[in-house]
């Protein structure tokens, strides 16, 4: 076979905007938006996110820009609407251990409505319990037992009082306290100095009496103290009677208001029970103090009746009141504490202080009973959160820890904390949606197995997807939407066409479109603001061709550069005329965000010798694994193709001129053969024409990648040369089906001017680019042998396998000449 020069209908696709079935892309705004070539990726999420089971959490792979998030977004959101509400959280003080708070879990809505009940019930009895204490029947009753107490006491009093007198002694009460002093005889309160002075037997008897005295006294208060403890136990009594009915009215009212059919129905009894009698036992801290009252005192009484209050408060920490179906939250900025709550202090002069009103609920707390959206890489960054995320997920159960469930000084645990809190852990019941790149789901399953196995619904969205009229269909409506969401002008379908045709050059594939959408949707934003510029209603196929070349020139410096080092003629390329040994390659500079083709110039040198095939850029480790595999298997075919001139005598060079940043890939190993050959024949080969493919060991032409961009590369280096009809590329037959040209290269070919070839041999190459038979194709190698065998001349005469096995039966000799000349000489120094 001979090398095919392809037709310019060949090198592109071309999308005929008829064949859309819409004049502009207002037409379609309202249809419904498929996952566009990701059927499998969808049906994936579908059963995953529809199925309740532990484990089968969902991991999600591909590449940026795929909508891999905004697909799984609304997939999740549908798949949230058919679930039911989840319920509230709230933390509640524990009365029996305060470090601990409870949590508790109340159907959607009602943990506001219990937050509020309570609110209003704190501030409604510290409205209602001054008047009840202040109402003339309640102060009649306490008058009444205090008179009854006082009339009690003061019968005993006054018999104190008159064994008092007997004894010349005066009794009085100051402040609590009971005061006697010694009387004279005229019934006037003896001094100190008086009382000394009285004689020895006289100060006997008053001590003799005020022993007694201080006896009676005791008495005094043993018989009291009941009475005053029956009098306290009394008006308690009183109180509590008095109020109860409020509190049991206020919480009877909350009680109703929440329905009793709740999983925390009991708890949440028991701790309604638990604020009633705080309530009841500390009623004296809602009544104000006196207007003569010290100020510390009421300023204390007030503290602690707000500490009270706050007891009773309703930490509501997940809300899910007007949902109407299951949570959908996306963590783009996943730490400990957003994703699994925290607990924040406040200072009190030197002590942190925190209680159940402290705690945060994190992502995942909010997210129970739906879904939530992780990327793995944000996850891995922050140091901790992944382990603490694989705990999660082998128990399903989490508990919001100080400092957002770090640990050491730097989250506060040694600020003077007195108590660490502990709230209580909950079940959480949620879908974890991981989105990561092909490498990170396969290092996760390597690295971390129990994890990985955690995530068992692989959600795989392909790079490219084969192109119909029905994706052609939904990529104009995702056209279609972008516009009418961003507000921009629409698209005519000429205008859908090229943006089309884009795809198709992304995925490299005329059949296939690209599933990078998001560079589509760039495009979109681009070609609509240049329309709007030049004041344009609907963007037409003028705006999308700016917008390209707009994008190309904000990114191809680099590009200019190196063409610009050509015309300079700082790099050698020769694009003319034919040289023996020097072929121009094809090669792809990846910039990440811009792609381009660059040629480069490879020679090869061979001598006789018997070190073989030497690949300079290995030696010198400027290429990487790909390419010196490539040339090992060129290595490996050149052998076999002159097997029969055993063994080779050859030395051989391969160079890449001008190439100091290192080679990496195995497409120029055609062209390396290439040079090879044309040293070994000392045939020159065409300058002009610029060859890329890699080869396997049997010469056939495999396809190599970036073909568009090495094509166009070595097509402007020409056009700036002047194109005189003798350049052009020899490409892989194989890689015709991935050609989407600029149209400037159609032109060019369409006008004689550029010619692109494609080969499935190297045979086909070689006979194009020197002119002579190759030699080398199967068929003529399996003639030549059969002729060989016979005993015959060789059937092929003058072609470049002939003139290079001429010149290794050359070097062989050569080198049989040189070994003999060194025996000799070791012989005669013998």
């Amino acid at each position: 076979m001979s090398v095919s020069a392809l037709a310019p209908h060949q090198l592109r696709l071309t999308i005929d905007p008829a064949t859309l079935g819409f004049a502009s892309t207002a037409e379609l705004h309202d249809l419904p938006l498929p996952w566009i070539g990701q059927e499998r990726a969808q049906a994936a999420a579908q059963f995953g996110l529809g199925l309740q089971q532990p484990d089968y959490h969902l991991f999600v792979l591909g590449e940026v820009g795929s909508g891999r998030a905004s697909l799984l977004r609304q997939a999740m959101q549908a798949a949230a609407a058919e679930r039911a509400v989840p319920p509230d959280l709230c933390y509640l003080h524990n009365f029996d251990q305060p470090e601990r708070p409870r949590a508790l879990r109340l159907p959607a809505g009602q943990g506001r409505q219990l937050r509020q009940g309570m609110a209003d019930m704190a501030k409604n009895l510290q409205a209602d319990i001054p008047k009840r204490l202040s109402s003339p029947d309640f102060r009649a009753e306490a008058g009444r037992i205090e008179k009854t107490w006082q009339a009690h006491e003061s019968e005993a009093f006054a018999v104190l009082d008159t064994f008092a007198e007997a004894r010349q002694f005066r009794l009085s009460r100051e402040a609590g306290h009971m005061v006697f002093t010694l009387n004279g005889p005229k019934g006037q309160p003896l001094t100190e100095a008086e009382a000394r002075a009285l004689p020895r037997e006289r100060r006997a008897e008053i001590d003799l009496a005020e022993q007694a005295l201080r006896t009676e006294i005791a008495r005094f208060l043993e018989t009291t103290r009941p009475l005053e403890r029956a009098r306290d136990d009394a008006l308690a009594a009183l109180r509590r009677n008095a109020i109860k009915p409020l509190v049991e009215h206020a919480l009877q009212g909350i009680r109703q208001g929440l329905r009793k059919q709740i999983k925390d129905a009991v708890k949440l009894t028991q701790w309604l029970d638990q604020v009633e009698r705080s309530v009841l036992e500390h009623i004296d801290l809602f009544e104000p103090g006196d207007a003569d009252q010290n100020t510390d005192a009421e300023d204390d009484r007030k503290d602690a009746l707000d500490d009270l209050l706050a007891r009773c408060h309703v930490n509501l920490a997940v809300d899910n009141a007007g949902r109407s179906g299951a949570p959908v939250v996306v963590e783009d900025n996943p730490t400990v504490r957003s994703l699994f709550g925290s607990i924040e202090h406040g200072s009190d002069a030197d002590t942190m202080q925190a209680d159940h009103a402290s705690i945060h609920a994190g992502s995942l707390l909010k997210a129970h009973g739906g879904f939530i959206l992780l990327h793995l890489h944000d996850v891995a960054a922050e140091e901790g959160l992944w382990q603490r995320l694989r705990r999660f997920l082998r128990c399903g159960r989490l508990q919001i820890e100080e400092g957002g469930g770090g640990g050491g000084a730097a989250h506060g645990i040694s600020l003077g904390l007195p108590v660490a809190l502990q709230p209580e852990p909950v079940d959480v019941d949620v879908k974890i949606v991981l989105i990561g790149s092909v490498d990170e789901y396969y290092a996760l399953q390597e690295a971390d197995p129990d994890a990985a196995r955690r995530f068992r619904v692989k959600v795989d969205f392909v790079e490219h997807f084969v192109a119909t009229p029905a994706t052609q269909q939904a990529t104009a409506i995702f056209v279609a939407r972008s516009c009418q969401k961003r507000g921009l002008p629409h698209f005519s379908a000429s205008a859908v066409a090229l943006l089309l045709e884009q795809t198709h050059r992304e995925a490299d594939d005329q059949r296939r479109q690209s599933a990078l959408f998001a560079h589509t949707e760039a495009l979109v934003i681009e070609s609509a603001a240049l329309c709007r510029a030049r004041g344009g209603a609907l963007v037409e196929p003028p705006d999308v061709l700016a917008a390209q070349q707009a994008r190309r020139l904000r990114h191809n410096y680099p590009e200019q550069q190196l063409h610009e080092s050509i015309a300079e003629g700082e790099r050698l390329i020769t694009l003319h005329g034919s040289v023996a040994g020097q072929i121009n390659a094809m090669t792809q500079i990846d910039l990440g965000d811009y792609r381009f083709g660059f040629p480069v110039r490879i020679t090869a040198r061979t001598f006789a010798g018997q070190e073989g095939l030497l690949n300079i850029e290995r030696e010198v480790d400027m290429s990487g694994p790909i390419h010196d595999k490539g040339v090992l298997i060129l290595h490996s075919y050149l052998t076999a193709l002159f097997s029969h001139v055993a063994p080779l005598a050859l030395n051989a060079s391969i160079v890449f001129e001008q190439e100091y940043s290192g080679v990496e890939g195995d497409s120029a190993s055609c062209a390396e053969l290439y040079a090879l050959l044309s040293s070994l024949s000392g045939l020159p080969l065409r300058q002009g024409i610029a060859v890329t493919g890699a080869l396997n060991q049997h010469g056939e032409v495999l396809p190599v990648g970036g073909i568009n961009e090495k094509i166009e590369g070595w097509f402007q280096a020409c056009v700036a040369a002047g194109l005189d009809g003798t350049q052009g590329v020899l490409i892989p037959a194989r890689n015709q089906r991935h050609l989407m040209l600029d149209r400037s290269v159609l032109d060019a070919v369409e006008r004689g001017l550029f010619h692109v070839y494609t080969m499935g041999h190297v045979s086909e190459g070689i006979a194009l680019l020197t002119g002579e038979a190759s030699g080398m194709s199967p068929a003529e190698l399996l003639q030549a042998q059969a002729d060989e065998l016979a005993g015959g001349a060789a059937t092929v005469e003058d072609t470049v396998m002939q003139r290079a096995e001429v010149t290794l039966r050359g070097y062989r000799r050569a080198c049989q000449v040189a070994g003999g000349a060194r025996r000799g000489r070791a012989v005669r120094g013998r």
